[in-house]
């Protein structure tokens, strides 16, 4: 209703300006009026200053924002090895833009407004320059050359898993909308899995068939050992997903028939983490923000909100459909010692199955009916008399 009466409102609101408008066109009835639609100097002035204008907003803007959201990207305390080098990557290119854009933007508005149009004057026409077409062409490839090869170099490093490095393996399944996550055995190797193999509870599709599908583990959770190198190996069940981890600098696209690979060594537990005063200071304001939606919520008579308490969370990075938002998958890194315990615990995928398959089988004997076979005594001299 509320919405009903705001669109009511600005409706109206438009009609009443557009009467304006109308009422003072009548009132200019019989003055001199330039109609013609040639742009004059006053028209050429007016638009020389709103150029300037425009560039004060545009500057006035980039600071408040700078001021107001500058603490909310992760900007530092990457929690990965390789976060250091994206984060120079990325930082360069900002500055390398933010200063490019600076300039340009004000070259562009003085010149707008020195070189306005004034009526007598004509434009010099300049058929080439090939000194400035150099300049202008050779300055931006050289540094998109240098942040091509940097970046390169970077990626390079990050994707790189040496076979013989002591590594462990976890499988990444999206679908929409959840995630899933299978850990390989003491085998460190992963079962084959496929979608035609979908059946039950064996919600990933491992082929149980395969030997190194006996001691595989599917979780709920991700928990990862500190200092560890993981790869992981991502699927999807249905359409393009990315798995994203915001806080190890770590995305990669989840593509339905094919397996995709991310590796990174965490360096930072999750407690560490908690305890960081950037994150100690965001995890504060954000509680002060859903105490004060806690006590509206109480004062309508609903439930308040639980304090926030700061995860490193997988998320999907690809608008996957309506429930887009509940691609979320809990992540714990934790010692060795820990990680193990918690490991350990976890039921074996084969067992799992093994064990739903034979709650499947009593009821599926039960379903069908009992038959009762009983001997039936024939007296065939009758059959015989009734036939003659």
């Amino acid at each position: 209703m509320t919405s009903l009466l705001v669109l009511t409102v600005v409706v109206l609101l438009g009609i009443a300006v557009w009467q304006l408008t109308k009422i003072f066109d009548l009132t200019q009835i019989g003055a001199k009026k330039d109609n013609s639609e040639i742009a004059n100097d006053n028209d050429n002035n007016v638009n020389g200053y709103l150029m300037f204008a425009f560039l004060v907003f545009i500057y006035l803007t980039t600071i408040y924002c700078v001021v107001k959201f500058g603490d909310l990207p992760l900007m530092s305390n990457p929690a990965s090895e390789h976060g250091a080098d994206y984060d120079n990557l990325m930082w360069i290119s900002m500055v390398l833009i933010f200063v490019v854009q600076t300039i340009t933007q004000a070259l562009l508005h003085y010149f707008a407004f020195k070189y306005r149009g004034k009526q007598g004057n004509k434009a010099l026409y300049f058929a080439d320059n090939d000194k400035l077409e150099f300049i202008w062409t050779i300055i931006p490839v050289i540094v998109l050359a240098g942040l091509i090869l940097y970046g390169l170099y970077a990626w390079t490093n990050i994707m790189f898993v040496d076979e013989e490095e002591d590594v462990m393996y976890v499988e990444l399944y999206g679908k929409q909308f959840s995630w899933e996550a299978r850990y390989a055995g003491k085998d460190n190797t992963l079962g084959k899995a496929n979608v035609r193999y979908i059946e039950g509870v064996n919600t990933l599709g491992v082929d149980m068939s395969d030997p190194n599908s006996q001691d595989d583990k599917q979780v709920t959770e991700i928990h990862l050992p500190v200092g560890k190198k993981v790869v992981f190996k991502i699927r999807s069940q249905d359409v393009l997903h990315s798995a994203y981890f915001p806080h190890f600098r770590a995305q990669m696209n989840a593509v339905p028939g094919m397996v995709t690979q991310f590796a990174f060594t965490p360096t930072m537990t999750t407690d560490q983490m908690r305890n960081t005063p950037e994150m100690v200071e965001k995890v504060a304001r954000i509680n002060k923000i859903r105490a004060a939606k806690s006590q509206e919520l109480v004062a309508a008579g609903k439930t308040a909100l639980d304090p926030y308490t700061f995860d490193y969370l997988l998320l999907c990075n690809k608008i996957c459909g309506p429930s887009h938002f509940n691609m979320q998958m809990k992540v714990i890194v934790e010692s060795e010692a820990d990680y193990k315990k918690w490991l350990s615990v976890q039921p074996l995928l084969s067992r799992t199955v093994s064990e739903a398959k034979a709650k499947e089988a009593p009821a599926t004997d039960a379903t069908v009916p009992a038959v009762k076979m009983e001997t039936v005594k024939v007296d065939t001299t009758k059959v015989v008399a009734q036939v003659k």
